[in-house]
């Protein structure tokens, strides 16, 4: 939405002639920013709580740094995921207060550091070699207002580094486990909790894993029932679900 679609809305309901609750279900559903090459949807917060977050794989560094810039000027935070030092430095020439986190492949822009969620999220991580997606997730709830707490290199190898654990584990409202090999980890972690578990197969293994498809598989037919699976390396996608479902 821009200023002058907005002040005609809101003249309408000071004149009377538009009802305040007409102009709610507009809002949800006034149009997006149009770059040519890109359609930045600044309504997102309105509709579902959550900003849009620009996937910078594929993406030119300009591209990103359009992109970035345009949202950055709408006063919100602002997360760009897969992105690389050079998108990160096109970037920061546009918005010189971004920050960019390598290991994840993050670059941020804090504007608003309210805390929106109702408990901890957990991001727990099996081995160190699952720390980029871990990052991203964890990345991802910190700036959708979670508080969130990691765990890292706590895997079935040796279950006595997750048990020595256990208050994190009991504390969190949502969990976010990320393991590659043989995907086992989410497993154990959701029959010691009582909360949702969010399960993200990595890319982590020897030929045998393929790519991460043998421990997406083994999530998938968890024999826990506290838990839901997002795709391979898909860390975004499960700190985006983890800061729905801990507003709820």
């Amino acid at each position: 939405m821009d200023r002058n679609s907005l002040r005609k809305l809101l003249e309408e309901v000071r004149d009377g002639s538009l009802a305040a609750d007409e102009a709610i279900t507009r809002l949800r559903h006034l149009p997006f920013e149009d770059l040519g090459f890109a359609k930045i949807d600044h309504h997102r917060p309105l509709r579902i709580g959550m900003p849009e977050v620009i996937y910078s794989a594929s993406k030119t560094p300009e591209q990103v740094a359009e992109v970035f810039q345009h949202m950055a000027e709408h006063g919100t935070n602002v997360l760009a995921t897969r992105a690389n030092a050079d998108k990160f430095d096109a970037v920061r020439e546009r918005v010189p207060q971004a920050e960019f986190y390598p290991l994840s492949g993050c670059i941020v822009l804090r504007r608003n550091r309210e805390k929106h969620g109702r408990g901890v999220v957990a991001v727990i991580c099996a081995g160190t070699s699952d720390l980029p997606v871990a990052e991203e997730a964890a990345i991802t709830a910190d700036l959708m207002g979670n508080e969130v707490e990691r765990l890292c290199d706590v895997g079935v190898a040796g279950l006595h580094r997750l048990l020595s654990e256990r208050d994190l584990l009991g504390r969190a409202r949502v969990l976010i486990v990320c393991a590659g090999m043989e995907g086992a980890l989410p497993s154990v972690v959701a029959g010691l909790v009582a909360a949702p578990v969010i399960c993200v197969p990595t890319s982590v293994g020897y030929g045998a894993s393929f790519g991460g498809l043998a421990a997406l598989l083994g999530m998938l037919n968890s024999c826990s029932p506290n838990t839901a699976v997002v795709n391979i390396d898909n860390g975004f996608g499960a700190g985006y679900l983890a800061s729905m479902i801990n507003r709820e």
